[in-house]
């Protein structure tokens, strides 16, 4: 056993858990996070809670960061220069025939992340057998490199057609345009992804070289004030897929942590489930991480992360291992207002770190979910994680201008709107990713964290007529407990297209040893997945194969049986693969428990026991209920009450009990139905 920090930087909040393997103890922390200079906010964790000597034993530094989402939310990376095959210098424009919004008549895409000025091609041409057509001219090499140079370009990205199939003639661009003088950082599509379809490989590759310019000084710039505070130990970067990267590889591959916060909190949830989920009843878990900013979800079956091999952020299509996680703009940030017709709306605009939430006394003004909820008495008044004293006066003030141009009556309706309707919206990005793929979210159990989730734990099971709710140890900073459990995975895949026959094995043996001989990861367990379709069909499913055991039999049966749990039927048409996916895994501890909450008493945001007032939901009247600390709680206690923790308050409303399970978790059951 190591002992390991997690830090997940979240819209308003950087969450931080250590845990020390000499003394099995537990630290957890707060801070507000700072958009401007996302690694303040970490430091301030780090500074808050690990004292020098206990960083200075720290073997793994796990980060979860937004620094390249945000840099694509904004449009604010590198100024890329793209180098490609003549004739295929609009791929990034001409995309594919379908629109995001299929019934908005004037919806129109967003730009390129590349001009049309800085997308230059060069003659050459490789087949998709990998056979050289056309040989490279190196002139329309240096003529690229005089304009990028003219243009201010500070990345590149070289993306030749079929160049996963044959890489010499992108390694030769990138000698060439070194040897011209450009020096900024280089993107190659065939390292970056190893996949056939022109448009997304080459939009992969340009979010690449676009995010790099912010990812890797802000890593390097992380990693340097930590070891100036004694840290001696790995910064490791978790990935969009799950897993982490070891720093110098997630700065040279930014593409693959675009989606590193909101995959910690899925995969925490999975190893909930694998670990207890027999006596917590997740055989089918639904993660409700409720942030500041976001509502979070992903559905998580028999344990395992819904991996899926391409994602898109703002439209951008990115060829990299991704968890299937649906997020909405509905967190306890997110600001109500009156639209034009006099209806109550809720998000996706949130107040942020800066300044944040009405009650948090910060300046900000505008009425949010979690001045609703500390006016119905969600949340108890006092002061919370992060040194942060909640105003349950500029909570009321805020929401009082709502009820005119609403017509509802009074401060009490307004923030109970404000409470359903954000309840509402998480409701249907969960039926997001369990109606669409054939589950029944009735017979999942809610797995509810984040600073807010296990506040609208209750809710949520109201609306998805949920039986069971599940709030995990430390539910305010679960997102960086899954840090704290991660493994380094590395992974990478190679088209080849090819009729699934007796040949097929060997040659995908073939194909995983040279990709593991890429990959390099001494001790790593290794695991191989085969994109799989019927011939004449456009997609494809991913089937596990266990290379030396499996035989044609078996992985037919696989695929049939994936298939049919996906569609409903079968088809006798012949199978076909499209891609070899190896992923490399090192366990950096076999033992790590799950980590318990520390006593409520302490550190920052400990509240006590007592009464409060709080707003039953399911009964519509004020009631005085019970404040129980997490470690005072014993038996089964019947709601209206709330649960308080360090970093969380578990609201639990009438008709609805909740207990201590041996795992650490609260257990919050249905009673009876509304």
């Amino acid at each position: 056993m190591t002992t390991v920090i997690g830090v997940d930087v979240g819209g308003t909040f950087t969450d931080l858990v250590l845990h020390d393997a000499a003394t099995g103890e537990i630290r957890v922390a707060k801070q507000p996070t700072t958009p401007a200079a996302p690694e303040r906010g970490v430091l301030a964790a780090v500074d808050a809670a690990v004292p020098r000597d206990l960083l200075a034993r720290c073997r793994h530094f796990v980060h979860g960061t937004t620094v390249g989402l945000n840099a694509l939310l904004e449009r604010r990376g590198a100024t890329v220069g793209l180098i490609t095959t003549a004739g295929f210098r609009d791929v990034l424009e001409i995309r594919r025939g379908d629109r995001d919004d299929p019934y908005d008549l004037s919806w129109t895409p967003p730009p390129p992340l590349v001009p049309r000025r800085l997308r230059l091609e060069v003659a050459e041409r490789v087949a998709a057998d990998g056979s050289v057509v056309r040989d490279l001219e190196p002139g329309g090499v240096r003529w690229a490199a005089e304009t990028f140079a003219a243009e201010g370009v500070d990345a590149v990205a070289i993306v030749l057609v079929n160049s996963y199939a044959n890489p010499g003639h992108e390694a030769r661009v990138a000698e060439l345009l070194r040897r011209a003088g450009f020096a900024g950082p280089v993107s190659l599509s065939h390292e970056v992804s190893g996949e056939y379809r022109e448009y997304e490989r080459t939009c992969t590759t340009v979010v690449d070289a676009f995010v790099r310019h912010r990812m890797g000084p802000y890593l390097h710039n992380l990693d340097r004030e930590l070891r100036a505070r004694g840290f001696a130990g790995e910064l490791l970067v978790t990935r969009s897929g799950g897993g982490a990267l070891a720093l110098a590889e997630a700065a040279a591959r930014p593409f693959e942590t675009i989606l590193s916060g909101p995959v910690a909190g899925a995969a925490a949830t999975a190893r909930l489930a694998a670990s207890f989920g027999s006596s917590l009843g997740l055989g089918t878990a639904v993660a409700a991480d409720v942030g500041g900013t976001s509502f979070d979800t992903a559905l998580i079956e028999d344990g395992r992360l819904p991996l899926l091999y391409q994602g898109e952020v703002v439209g951008l299509p990115l060829q990299s291992p991704w968890v299937d996680v649906r997020s909405v703009g509905a967190g306890g940030g997110s600001v109500a207002y009156a639209d034009a017709g006099g209806l109550l709306r809720v998000g996706p605009r949130s107040a942020g770190a800066d300044p944040g939430p009405a009650c948090y006394g910060r300046g900000g003004t505008e009425p949010t979910v979690t001045d609703a909820a500390l006016h119905l008495g969600m949340i108890p008044r006092g002061r919370i994680s992060g040194g942060i004293e909640l105003s349950a006066e500029e909570a009321a003030r805020a929401l009082a201008p709502l009820a005119g141009p609403t017509g509802i009556d009074g401060v009490d309706a307004v923030a109970v709107g404000v409470v359903r309707i954000a309840a509402a919206h998480m409701a249907q990005a969960v039926r997001g990713v369990t109606v669409e793929r054939g589950v029944d979210p009735r017979g999942a159990a809610v797995v509810a964290f984040g600073g807010a989730g296990p506040v609208f734990g209750c809710l949520l099971a109201d609306e998805l007529d949920v039986d069971t709710v599940v709030v995990p140890p430390n539910a305010g900073n679960f997102s960086a407990v899954g840090l704290v459990q991660t493994d380094v995975v590395r992974s990478a895949a190679r088209t080849m297209v090819r009729p699934l026959d007796d040949a097929a094995l060997p040659a995908v043996d073939d194909v995983a040893r040279s990709l593991f001989e890429r990959l390099a990861q001494p001790g790593a367990v290794r695991e191989v997945d085969l994109d799989l379709r019927h011939r004449g069909q456009e997609h494809t499913l991913t089937i596990p194969v266990r290379l030396g055991e499996d035989d044609l039999t078996a992985v037919s049966a696989r695929f049939s049986e994936a298939y049919h749990r996906a569609f409903g039927h079968t088809l006798p048409d012949p199978l076909e693969i499209v891609t070899v996916r190896a992923t490399s895994r090192v366990v950096l501890d076999d033992e790590r428990p799950l980590v318990p909450a520390p006593p409520s008493g302490e550190g920052e945001g400990g509240r006590g026991a007592g009464t409060t007032r709080l707003w039953s939901f399911r009964r519509s009247v004020w009631a005085e209920a019970p404040v129980v600390r997490r470690e005072d709680l014993t038996g089964v206690a019947e709601g209206p009450l709330l649960v308080v923790e360090p970093t969380a308050t578990a609201y639990v409303d009438a008709g609805f009990a909740v207990e201590a399970h041996e795992s650490g978790c609260l257990l919050i059951t249905r009673k009876d139905r509304p």
